[in-house]
């Protein structure tokens, strides 16, 4: 497993890292065993935020004698210094520690500056300075909020999601990263869920000298899968590359990565999945997606007001409730029996 640095950081672990978002959905006895496992099995980079719920906690009870051994990323969504400074001492607090390797703004809409009226880029400084952070990251959607924060060179580094469906801008990006000295770590690797074989989405990240994945973990079955790539890491091979350009080639066009920013819904439309049931039905097959239950969600989209709030809050800039009524057309296919998955 090749080593990764990120960036001006200096900190350096196995290129396969633990996004810790889907832990929050695990009792605390299974998400402590599972990060402890990761340890075990090499991992020593876990990313959290204080949005994940209980996340922070999780990984808190997991390692608070082992501190010094991995490498805690967490992130704050504050708007204000107040809340900044407050999102900061809860983490640390369910965090047991007294310092973050990395500190993130989460989702950020904009690249703060110093000086820009805000007093958030102070903020970090100043935690810095107090010795309750070590570095300044930022995590962003928006490719153009991303690649202002590699222009300004005030982070250290760059959270953004990245997979072998990622375009030839954001593969740039990844390239003006490692030109700035600046740490790419990559979410959604496995695209939301629509890539569902674990060896590409691996093969392509080896690509990238400076590009750190972070899985989402939630079962065992997962962990072991990502956990088998430390020995016998997969590499670029001519099938990978082959199988990856037919995946691109199907995946053409605009498609939800079921983020969920675009949430809440006035219309209750649940939206995340909803606007990718159709990619969901083909890629990552399950009954619950045909529910009585699902059904209910999916008709909720003939009640869509069209206020396209879903559009303005779209990382992706995409035509939500477009993307709503295709894939309720679908859906009343495949439940018609008129498409088959």
């Amino acid at each position: 497993m090749k080593q990764i640095t990120l960036g001006s950081t200096g900190i350096t672990v196995p290129q396969n890292a633990f996004g810790a978002l889907p832990v929050q959905r695990d009792d605390m006895e299974l998400a402590v065993k599972l990060l402890r496992r990761a340890y075990e099995g090499g991992m020593r980079f876990f990313d959290t935020a204080r949005a994940y719920s209980d996340s922070e906690e999780k990984i808190g009870n997991a390692f608070e004698r082992m501190r010094e051994q991995i490498h805690i990323a967490t992130k704050t969504g504050a708007k204000t210094p107040e809340a900044f400074r407050k999102d900061l001492e809860t983490s640390l607090h369910n965090l047991k520690t007294d310092y973050v390797d990395i500190y993130q703004f989460h989702c950020a809409d904009r690249a703060y500056r110093p000086g820009d009226g805000t007093g958030m880029y102070e903020c970090m400084l100043e935690a810095k300075k107090q010795g309750k952070i070590r570095h300044i990251g930022i995590t962003a959607h928006k490719l153009q909020v991303a690649f202002d924060a590699v222009e300004t060179g005030l982070y250290e580094t760059l959270q953004f999601p990245f997979s072998y469906l990622s375009s030839e801008k954001e593969i740039e990006l990844v390239r003006r990263c490692a030109a700035a000295d600046m740490g790419f770590i990559a979410m959604k690797g496995l695209a939301g869920g629509l890539i569902n074989q674990s060896k590409p989405a691996m093969a392509f990240m080896t690509q990238f000298d400076n590009v750190l994945p972070i899985w989402g973990v939630q079962r065992e079955t997962e962990l072991e899968e990502w956990l088998s790539f430390m020995n016998e890491t997969p590499s670029m091979t001519p099938e990978i590359t082959d199988f990856i350009e037919k995946e691109k080639n199907e995946l053409a066009g605009d498609f939800c990565r079921g983020c969920g920013y675009c949430m809440p819904c006035p219309a209750g439309i649940q939206i995340n999945n909803c606007a990718r049931m159709s990619l969901m039905l083909r890629r990552a097959p399950s009954k619950h997606w045909l529910s009585e239950e699902m059904q209910a969600e999916m008709k909720k989209i003939e009640g869509c007001l069209n206020c396209r709030r879903c559009v303005s809050r779209c990382p992706y800039e995409l035509n939500t409730p477009e993307l709503l009524r295709k894939n309720y057309e679908d859906y009343k296919k495949v439940l018609a029996g008129e498409v088959t998955v």
